[in-house]
């Protein structure tokens, strides 16, 4: 399964009512192939505090055991160094994902950060516009040195600290 660069979102609403916009923009990346869910959890709070959950993805039972074991692998190998590290690794991703989810909806405690009266979503979403590059670079004797996501906040914060320097000189 060949996968793509994979971003953690974490989105906070003020509110429990969600109207689908998000899901339907969602809905229309997913079909041009250039995203994919590997998994959501959104979590609803109201006023009195009952919480609801929903959890989706676009994986496969077997692709999210999949996920699961190459992500455990690749942890159980930082965490011991070896072999049997990875493998052991390997082996609890892969029962981890064996719900057909990559994410613990239980594990991620976003009904106890969130206020009564609103919503969150945590959702792994695989940039499935990347993988034609990404080989295209390596084919080509590309390597990456480096990657970052720029916000337009981290714009606004560059202005200001240039400005602050230029005062100061």
């Amino acid at each position: 399964m060949p996968l793509g660069p994979v971003q953690i979102l974490v989105i906070g609403f003020d509110n429990v009512e969600l109207t689908g916009t998000i899901r339907a923009e969602l809905d229309r990346l997913r079909e041009a192939d250039l995203v994919r869910v590997l998994d959501a959890v959104v979590v609803t709070k109201d006023d009195e505090g009952n919480v609801e959950k929903l959890q989706l993805s676009d994986l496969s039972t077997d692709e999210a055991e999949e996920l699961g074991a190459m992500a455990g692998a690749l942890i159980g190998f930082g965490f011991g160094g070896d072999e049997e590290s990875m493998e052991a690794g390997a082996v609890l991703g892969a029962s981890a994902g064996a719900d057909g989810h990559v994410l613990d909806g239980d594990s991620w405690y976003v009904d106890d950060a969130i206020p009564n009266g609103s919503s969150a979503a945590v959702a792994l979403i695989e940039h499935r516009w990347a993988i034609p590059l990404r080989e295209t670079i390596r084919q080509a004797g590309g390597s990456l040195l480096a990657d970052a996501w720029v916000h337009p906040t981290d714009l606004v914060a560059i202005g200001l600290l240039a400005s602050e320097e230029a005062a100061t000189h």
